[in-house]
């Protein structure tokens, strides 16, 4: 017997993934609000739009798994309707509509216009800016462009995602104006690669000068950057960063590897020689700059000499920030011409001996940090402690700064001067000095 919805005409949207999917959810939610749809993000809803991953082998297992579990549920009559978007919906659209038939319908990356006619609504284009935010109040994420036309050879996006798309000037500050009279505090600049921005509708990399008008909004206290790729690096980038206050002293640089071998299949235009120098040239222009990257191990062809190389690279280099993937065979791609040669297990012993030396590493710079006094930004809160981050620091992926709740109230979205009193390997422990707005300052180790 069916069991009737208690939520009628409530679409749920439930997002899988990396922040430029959070990013398509939040405009796919701000529409449907706009179009007087009742929406929630990952509550309880009749009507289920899974935004879906289709990057690597565990996140399309997640989508996949994601995906089944509501057709079942609409199968029981806990809800009505299923659709699917995103990237494994782009990718993969053909296999699922075989694979799994219950699914109403399946959209991809570019047709939000069309899912929001299928769920009765009309795609406002006068809706720039309009979003509805499910990151803390206090920051969010800030997509200037989609797409990529780099070749790296393990990675499918740009078959998900397209040719890069630069967003205009004009429209990015309108829409960071809007999150900033939301109390937004934080911009996260994100994008397949942030250094090509500009590049198709300027004829020229204008991320510094996007970086300069956006940090003229009232209200916006840090910029972070994340996801410029390091070949063709922007140097007037690193004027910005140093000079610009509200620039967090932070990059997400991810390199992948070290070996010359690697880096050439690959298909990175790089070198072992070009990376170090592009490292040396960041910290010598920014000093105290914290440089995060994401290493690929694993891949067609690694060898023990190959995998010893990037250990002692890493420790070596001491990033601030690292996190390490084992290789994924993805079809249509480059390197899936190549022979997956090196076995799932090596490839996760060799991932966790990186994390090993990384944990290390980050446990010995937390330990430099015991005594400092760092602005922090207050996330949340979880048991006794709030959870903070400071401008060192991205959401979700980076240390986190706990504050004893017992002894002192913070609200949430707010800024505080705190003193460093421990440190551990991933965390710093904190006591507040002094509580309000900070005036963003460049302070240079």
């Amino acid at each position: 017997m069916r069991t009737k919805s208690l939520d009628k005409n409530i679409i749920n949207v439930i997002t899988l993934g990396c922040s430029k999917n959070i990013y398509d959810s939040e405009v796919l939610m701000g529409q449907l609000k706009a179009n007087k749809k009742k929406v929630v993000h990952e509550k309880k809803g009749n009507i289920v739009v899974i935004n879906t991953c289709g990057f690597i082998n565990n996140a399309k297992e997640e989508s996949i798994n994601t995906i089944l579990d509501y057709v079942d549920k609409k199968k029981s009559g806990e809800i009505d309707k299923v659709y699917v978007t995103g990237c494994l919906s782009e990718r993969y659209k053909s296999d699922l509509c075989k694979e799994i038939p219950d699914v109403d319908h399946y959209f991809g990356t570019t047709e939000m216009p069309n899912l929001l006619k299928e769920l009765g609504a009309d795609y406002l284009h006068e809706l720039v800016g309009e979003r509805l935010i499910t990151t803390p109040k206090n920051y969010a994420y800030l997509k200037i462009s989609e797409g990529c036309d780099r070749t790296c050879s393990f990675c499918a996006i740009p078959l998900m995602r397209g040719k890069h798309k630069s967003r205009p000037i004009d429209e990015i500050l309108v829409e960071a104006r809007k999150l900033a009279e939301k109390g937004v505090k934080e911009l996260i600049l994100i994008a397949q690669d942030l250094t090509f921005y500009g590049l198709d509708i300027y004829k020229k990399r204008n991320l510094s000068e996007l970086l300069k008008y956006l940090a003229h909004i009232d209200g916006i206290q840090w910029i972070r950057l994340h996801y410029a790729f390091p070949t063709g690096f922007p140097l007037d980038l690193l004027e910005v960063i140093k000079s610009e206050p509200k620039v967090c002293n932070y990059i997400d640089i991810p390199l992948q590897h070290i070996s010359d071998k690697i880096l050439k299949s690959m298909r990175r235009g790089s070198s072992k020689e070009k990376i170090n120098d592009l490292i040396k040239k960041i910290r010598n222009k920014v000093p105290g700059i914290a440089i995060r990257t994401t290493i690929i191990v694993g891949y067609p062809g690694e060898t023990e000499s190959d995998f010893s190389l990037l250990k002692d690279w890493v420790k070596e280099i001491k990033f601030d920030r690292l996190g390490c993937f084992t290789y994924s065979h993805e079809e249509n791609t480059h390197a899936y011409n190549l022979i997956d040669n090196v076995p799932e297990d090596i490839k996760r012993e060799r991932a966790n001996e990186i994390m090993e030396i990384q944990s290390e590493i980050s446990w010995e710079l937390n330990q430099k940090k015991i005594g400092k006094e760092l602005d922090i930004i207050i996330d949340r809160k979880r048991g006794n402690y709030f959870v903070g981050r400071t401008e060192f620091d991205s959401p979700d992926v980076d240390n986190e700064v706990l504050i004893d709740a017992r002894k002192t109230y913070l609200k949430v979205g707010e800024f505080v001067k705190a003193k460093i009193v421990d440190a551990s390997d991933f965390d710093l422990y904190a006591s507040v000095i002094k509580q309000g707005i900070i005036n963003p300052q460049k302070i240079l180790n």
